[in-house]
Formats: C-alpha cells, structure tokens, sequence
C-alpha cells in the first residue's frame, strides 16, 4: 500500500517551472531513488513533499493531503528530511544537534533512549557528544544529519544527495546503515542521489526526472538495463 503518493504535483520558483506534473509513489516499507541531471527536478520534488515550496497538484501521505501544510506539519506527520548541505546547527554540540530531531515527538520519557539506540547505529557519536557540530568532518556531519532524523522516528525519511562531497568508504557505511534500517525495522526512504549506481543497488524502485518530469519509471534491476538509464547515468 503506498505511504506517499503524488500526482499532478507542479511547483515553481517565481517565473521558473520547476515541476510540470510530477506523478509517483512509495510503498509502506520501500526504498525508492529519484535519479536525474542537476536541475531536473529532484530536490524540489522533497521539498514539495516537506512543505518547503509551494506546489499545486496533490500530495498524500499516509492517507492524508500535506499540500502547503509546512514543515512543521510535515514533520509532525512522520516525514523526515534531510537536505542537500547537511542542515546541521554548526554552534550546538553533536548531542544538541540530535535532541532537537525529536523536537515533535510526545513521548518524552522515552526519547533519551531512543537517542541513545539511533547513535548507537555510529558508535563514535557517544564519546563525542561535547563536540561543536561545527568542527565534525563533512562525512560525520552528514551522519548526524542522519541521526537527526531518526531521532523523530520518522515514517519516511527523505535523504537529498546524502553522497555529495563524501569518500566513498563513507557513502557505503551511509547506504548501508539505511538499508539496515528498511530491512529491520521497515523504515521507508525516498532517496534523490546522483550516484546512480549505488542508488540503485539500495532501492526496489526508481524514477528518472528530466526537466521536471518523470522520463523513465520502474523496478531497479530494470532500469540498470535501460539503455538511456546506463548511458546517462551508469556510464556504461
């Protein structure tokens, strides 16, 4: 059953088009990529699903509307974002950092262990704790990003170019990590990543955006046979 649908979804940045009728889904427990060329749409796609750009069109999320309802709204119905850029608060400690990702949750008395379990997926979080966001390595910053978002117990986590910038040994304990998730717990991520290849070794399904439409759809293993697909994106 789908967790997220969106259909017709249109969205603009004044006079620029940035989405013309983007239409998709992910299912309860999936992990679905959006792949595509810088400017195709992706990073708008998220933001149109976290309130953070103005859409038109119709978007459902766990059976309810979440059109321009914000990110606050978004967020309290169990949607996660991570951005592109990371998005941490570089003058509060690693600890900070994570506590304010269970901003929106109730369930107080249970959130200091919750922050233990999410930090116990980086074993080096723990010891750090004390540490200014600011002074992390890029790759470390982008795992507290990460954290951050688990510690609201997200239904949907949506992670935006969580590669950018990173050695590689650190994007595969990134995917590896969220894969770990979905299979154990059933966490469902929308994945936009320019790293096709792993993107797709992660994810059941994928869409191709070009232009802001959806060009290409379907199951992973299908579209790495897809002869635009490996062209332009697996450089094969």
């Amino acid at each position: 059953m789908a967790l997220l649908e969106l259909e017709g979804v249109e969205a603009r940045y004044g006079p620029i088009h940035a989405l013309h009728g983007v239409s998709l889904s992910v299912d309860e427990g999936e992990i679905v990529s959006l792949l595509g060329a810088n400017g195709a749409g992706k990073t708008t796609t998220l933001r149109s699903i976290s309130g953070t750009v103005r859409t038109s069109g119709a978007i459902t999320f766990a059976g309810r509307s979440v059109v321009d309802k914000g990110p606050e709204a978004a967020a309290r119905a169990g949607i996660a974002h991570v951005p592109e850029g990371r998005g941490i608060l570089g003058e509060l400690t690693l600890w900070e950092n994570l506590r304010l990702g269970a901003y929106t949750r109730r369930d107080r008395r249970v959130i200091k262990g919750d922050l233990e379990r999410v930090a116990g997926y980086f074993p080096w979080m723990s010891e750090r704790r004390n540490q200014e966001a600011a002074t992390l390595s890029g790759g470390e910053q982008q795992m507290l990003a990460l954290a951050r978002a688990l510690a609201a117990r997200p239904r949907l986590l949506m992670l935006d170019e969580p590669s950018l910038g990173l050695a590689p040994i650190i994007v595969h304990e990134l995917f590896r990590i969220v894969t770990e998730l979905n299979a154990k717990e059933g966490l469902t991520v929308l994945v936009v990543e320019q790293n096709a290849n792993i993107a797709l070794q992660a994810s059941s399904r994928a869409y191709v955006l070009e232009v802001g439409r959806v060009a290409v759809e379907g199951a992973s293993d299908e579209l790495r046979r897809h002869e635009g697909v490996r062209r332009s994106y697996l450089g094969y």
